[in-house]
This record gives C-alpha cells, sequence and structure tokens, in this order.
C-alpha cells in the first residue's frame, strides 16, 4: 500500500524516465485557471499550492513562481490546472465532487489537473506520499518513478471526531500535527465532542478544572482546518451527557432527575440528561449556542441528543406516559432544530434514539441529518442504513476506532467495524463516514492507539473498495498493517508501529472479544465485581500469564531504542495492561466468585501498592500530549481501584 487512500486509477508507464529533481534547484510552478490564463492567488488556491510546497520540500526543493523568473533553467516544472479549458477540458476528471484529480510525473516535471483547489490539494497529499514511498536519492538528485494517477473519493464528508470530554483535552500542538496527518489521508471533516470542555463566558463552575478550549483557540483551530480543507464543526451535546453540568447546583434543576439517575458513564448515581419539557433548557441552549458557533466556519452543528437514558423516568414521566416517549423526544429535537436552524446551521444528531422507534423518522425535520452510529465489526448498519435511507433523510455512518473501555486497543474490531460501515453506508447512500474516538471512563489508551485505526478509516471512506478488500482479507490481518502504520502514521518509527499493532490484537488472545472494550480494561474499570460476568467468560490463567509475557517483550523492544514520548505513552500502557494481567490471574486463582476484597490481604496490599505507582507516572505521559484538566480525575480512577484492594 504505497499510497494511502488508494486511488481509483494507479498506472506506471513502461520505461519511461524518471523525474529528477537536482539537488538545490527550485522547480517551477505554473497556475492555469480556466480560460488558459495564469489563476489568481485566491485564499483557496493558495492553500493547495502550500500543499505542494510541503510535499516538495520533503525532497529538499522549493516551489518558486515560474513568472518570477525562478526554477526556468532546471528543466523541471510543476503545472497546476484548476478547472482548465478546452482541449484539457475533454480529458478531465469530471466528477461529482470538488475533490476530483490527476496527477502526472514524469521526467518533464508535475501536472496536476483538479476541478478545483480541494482537488490540487488532494493531488498534493498524493505526491508527497509517492516521493517518500517510491523516491529514492541518487548522483543527479531526487528520482521518482514516473506514474499516472486519477482519483476521486466514494463519500463526499469524510470526517473524524475526538473526544475532548472524558478528561483527556489535547494540547494544541498535538492538534495541529493531527489536522496536518488527517489531510494527508484526505480527510475533510472534523469535530471536537464536547460536553463541558468549551470555556462559555458566565459557566465557570462547569469547566474550571478541566482545562477547557477558548474561543480564540477555536478561531485558531478553525483556520489551521480550513488551509488543509477540513471542515471544523461544532460539536456540544444538547441532551443526555449533560452530566457535567447538571451534578452543579446551578443546573440541577433543569435536569430529568435531578436527584440522580445511575448511569453507565458514573460509578454513582447523578443527573444525565436535560429535561425534555422544561423551557428553560431551551434558554440555556440558545445562549450556549449563540457564543460557541460564532468561532466556527462550518454551517454544520452537531448537537448529540443520543443516549437519553432517563428519559421518562423523573421530570418528563408524565407527558411521556400521556404521549409517549418517542413523541417527547422528537419535540424536543424539533426545538433543538429550530434553535439550530434560525442561526443558519445545519443539525446533526445521533440517530440512535430514532432508530429505536423507527415510526418517527419520518417525522423528524428533512433537512436534519442523522448519524447512525455502531462500534462492533458485527454492527447492523445494512438494517439501519436502509430504514434511514427509506425516509430520503440524508445520513451518515459513524464507526469506531474501538480505542476506549481498553488500554491498546482491538485493531481487528476495528478494522471490521469500519470496513462495514464503509460498505453498507456507500450502498445504502450515505454521504459521510465519520470515525469516532471516544474515552469513557477516563480516557486512559493513549493517543497513538487512535492514530492507525483513524488513519484505515479515512482510507475505506475515500476508497470503499478498500474497505471490500479489507473484508475479504485474513481474519486475523494485523501484520497486514504493519508497514501502512509505520510509514502513514507513525513518521517510520517501526518500534511504535508493531507496538501499537502488538497492544491491539492482544484482546483477542486475552478474554476476547468483549463487547465495545477489553477484559484487561474491565478488570480495572469493575474491580469490585466479581468474575463470573460474561464480559470476563473466556479469561483464564493461561493467556493472562501468556499475554504477560508478550507484553513484557513489548516493553523490551520499546525500552531497546531512544524513548519519545510516544514510546513511553507505550511503555506505560503495557505496563498497566500487565498489572491487568497480574490482578486477574490473582483473582481467577482465587475464584471466580469471589470480591477483590475478599482476597488474601497481603495479595491486595502488593497489587494496591504497585498500581499507586503507575498511577503516579501517569503524569509524565498525559501531559506529553494532553493538558492537565481531567487528569486527576483519571488518576483518581486508579486510585480508587488501589483502594479497593488496600483498603485505604
Amino acid at each position: 500500500m504505497s499510497l494511502w487512500p488508494p486511488p481509483r486509477r494507479v498506472e506506471v508507464p513502461d520505461a519511461a524516465d524518471p523525474l529528477v529533481l537536482p539537488p538545490g534547484a527550485p522547480v517551477a510552478l505554473h497556475v492555469i485557471a480556466a480560460g488558459g490564463e495564469p489563476a489568481e492567488a485566491s485564499e483557496e488556491l493558495a492553500s493547495a499550492l502550500g500543499g505542494l510546497r510541503r510535499a516538495l520540500a520533503t525532497t529538499g526543493q522549493q516551489l518558486l513562481s515560474a513568472r518570477a523568473g525562478n526554477g526556468s533553467g532546471t528543466g523541471v516544472a510543476c503545472r497546476v490546472a484548476v478547472d482548465s479549458p478546452g482541449e484539457e477540458r475533454a480529458i478531465r476528471v469530471d466528477l461529482p465532487t470538488d475533490e476530483s484529480y490527476r496527477l502526472r510525473i514524469g521526467r518533464d516535471g508535475i501536472a496536476i489537473q483538479a476541478a478545483t483547489p480541494t482537488g490540487a490539494f488532494r493531488a498534493a497529499s498524493t505526491l508527497k506520499q509517492w516521493l517518500a514511498s517510491r523516491g529514492r536519492r541518487a548522483a543527479a538528485g531526487f528520482e521518482a518513478p514516473a506514474v499516472e494517477i486519477e482519483d476521486r473519493p466514494d463519500f463526499p464528508i469524510r470526517g473524524a471526531m475526538l473526544d475532548v470530554s472524558r478528561n483527556r483535552v489535547p494540547r494544541m500542538d498535538y492538534l495541529r500535527r493531527l489536522i496536518d496527518r488527517l489531510a494527508e489521508w484526505k480527510v475533510n471533516h472534523l469535530q471536537l465532542y464536547v460536553e463541558h470542555t468549551y470555556a462559555y463566558a458566565g459557566h465557570e463552575e462547569v469547566w474550571r478544572d478541566a482545562s477547557p478550549l477558548t474561543a480564540e483557540e477555536i478561531r485558531e483551530l478553525d483556520a489551521c482546518c480550513r488551509e488543509r480543507f477540513i471542515e471544523l464543526t461544532p460539536n456540544q451535546n444538547s441532551f443526555g451527557h449533560f452530566h457535567r453540568w447538571l451534578v452543579h447546583d446551578r443546573y440541577r434543576p433543569l435536569a430529568e432527575v435531578p436527584e440522580g439517575f445511575q448511569h453507565p458513564f458514573s460509578i454513582d448515581p447523578e443527573p444525565f440528561s436535560l429535561c425534555a419539557t422544561d423551557p428553560r433548557v431551551l434558554e440555556l441552549l440558545a445562549g450556549l449556542y449563540d457564543e460557541l458557533l460564532p468561532g466556527f466556519g462550518s454551517r454544520r452543528f452537531n448537537v448529540g441528543l443520543d443516549e437519553t437514558f432517563d428519559l421518562g423516568r423523573g421530570r418528563s414521566a408524565e407527558a411521556c406516559e400521556e404521549r409517549g416517549k418517542p413523541a417527547v423526544y422528537l419535540d424536543f429535537l424539533r426545538q433543538v432544530h429550530d434553535l439550530v436552524t434560525v442561526r443558519g446551521r445545519q443539525m446533526l444528531f445521533w440517530g440512535d434514539i430514532i432508530l429505536e422507534h423507527s415510526e418517527v423518522i419520518d417525522q423528524v425535520p428533512e433537512d436534519a441529518v442523522a448519524l447512525c452510529w455502531g462500534y462492533e465489526a458485527s454492527h447492523p448498519f445494512e438494517d439501519q442504513c436502509a430504514r434511514l435511507a427509506a425516509s430520503g433523510r440524508e445520513f451518515w455512518v459513524c464507526p469506531g476506532t474501538s480505542s476506549w473501555h481498553s488500554f491498546g486497543g482491538r485493531l481487528q474490531n476495528a478494522v471490521g467495524n469500519l470496513a462495514l460501515a464503509a460498505t453498507a453506508g456507500s450502498e445504502a447512500g450515505a454521504q459521510g463516514l465519520l470515525i469516532t474516538d471516544w474515552g469513557d471512563h477516563g480516557h486512559l489508551q493513549p493517543p497513538a492507539i487512535a492514530e492507525l485505526p483513524l488513519s484505515i478509516g479515512a482510507g475505506f471512506a475515500w476508497s470503499v473498495e478498500a474497505a471490500r478488500e479489507a473484508t475479504r482479507g485474513p481474519e486475523r490481518n494485523e501484520e497486514a498493517w504493519l508497514d501502512h502504520a509505520a510509514r502513514l502514521v507513525y513518521d517510520g518509527d517501526e518500534t511504535l508501529a508493531r507496538t501499537v499493532i502488538d497492544l491491539g490484537a492482544i484482546d483477542l488472545d486475552c478474554g476476547g472479544p468483549a463487547m465495545n472494550g477489553t477484559a484487561l480494561f474491565y478488570l480495572l474499570r469493575f474491580i469490585d465485581d466479581d468474575l463470573t460476568h460474561r464480559r470476563f467468560r473466556r479469561l483464564t490463567i493461561g493467556t493472562l500469564q501468556r499475554t504477560y509475557a508478550r507484553l513484557a517483550a513489548s516493553r523490551d523492544r520499546l525500552n531497546r531504542v531512544e524513548s519519545d514520548p510516544s514510546h513511553a505513552a507505550l511503555d506505560w500502557t503495557c505496563r498497566m495492561m500487565m498489572w491487568c494481567c497480574q490482578l486477574g490471574v490473582t483473582r481467577l486463582a482465587a475464584g471466580r466468585g469471589l470480591l477483590t476484597g475478599q482476597l488474601p490481604t497481603k495479595v491486595r496490599a502488593t497489587l494496591g501498592t504497585d498500581l499507586r505507582v503507575i498511577a503516579g507516572d501517569l503524569p509524565d505521559v498525559w501531559l506529553a500530549t494532553s493538558r492537565e484538566g481531567g487528569l486527576r480525575e483519571s488518576r483518581d480512577l486508579l486510585l480508587r481501584a488501589a483502594a479497593v484492594l488496600d483498603g485505604s
């Protein structure tokens, strides 16, 4: 896989002379617009040419305008035709998206034809990969084989969504690096999932300890994305998942169940959803939207509205009894839609609730976009997409990275889930594919774990055929992604790539597959429970001991090379997983029905002490990519488990 996403057509001419870039010689840039005249330097075109400059800079070359008389003596030119006219128009890629392009590399230089500057930018990404994967240093300069590439995407919207609300808010330098990488994978849409991590004025008690994103930072990220032809879209959950607000006395009266509700995202009961029948809720949301939306250039807005577990169990119970829960949900959705529409945005919302009640799908506002999400390799995307398609409404498919509820991810499940979403969504007419990366229960997996499946999913969204090929491959195909991971995700770091892939395969050999997570993670998460639950049924002492040995080998491999923050984060991850193996062996030896607190005191004390050391080292790896806010809460999850063990 030299190029990712795989282009539609790649032709390497027989016996064609390669492109040779002489050392230090600039490449002459010729840009032609419709009519055959030199193109004006619009903001979009300047961004596309910036992508070309970065691609050529990897070989040490400068890209200089031919009009300035630079580089004409080298004989190497880069010609860019955007919506080119006349006889070239007959061979131009004229397709129903604005990202199509044709790239030709030969002895006389580089030629790009594109429908728009966006297409030219995508061509630049392909050029960079071709130079990196097929180019070589030679006596005459940098050589790259001749090639002709023709390409366009399958999904118009190809997005990524990062959870920045489950304790881990990324640092700006990490986000900028990731945006660059997403652009290389031809992603054109990005969301940052917010519950409480935007610095809303007047609501400081909600976000004070969370190191939130500020309006200034959002504007900076929006500009960074725009320069890379990525749409940064606002995302504020607005119904369920509002517990980070409702636990505060000021907002508790707006809750469906003010006294608290046992929900899956907290250990202790707490208010979770907003009350759908309280008009004050809409006043709060309107104020939040007025502050959040102006920082984004996107006209789309994801308002969430998913997993309303407690709807009808509190203050809206009478309304739900009289009119039915689906009707109450739909009324609230319509009111939120009105708030979004009057502010000039198109509403995106998670589609789980309307899919549970298919009778209301046709009553959803016609311009609202349902996001069809599911995270298992066996998720019923075909059925759900068919029902949404029958409504005539726009919908997207939303698979995931399978990184959450784990430490090292679930790579095979991720590939299967991403491929299934791409194929089912494409066949049903989905307009977008949004790859979600969640951080449930502390976001203890390092960011590097999610980057590989993000890249794989981006490729499947561009080329559904690549997704089909993945489903036709061997059941255990981790090795197939090793070269991809090293070259296209981890900057040539084979040790990092190998470790990520190894960690992502462990769940299948150690108690897996488990639903929506890994057995090792659940040993920590459900440390209060016995081991009779089905999530632990495949755990054995033998598999845990073998897994421990595999993890020790991964640590040894990491420690044989010069360490960097990513290596240190994965080393911490190995230590955490090894500790879970020790806990599992100890508990299984004592008996599946025995609670943790019933283990021998000395054994519990040793495990508790070891976990406190691991928790104490978490800040060192966390702060390399993420802000301080949320760190204490994630560390406290580990310390709570230690307290269960040693009784402190």
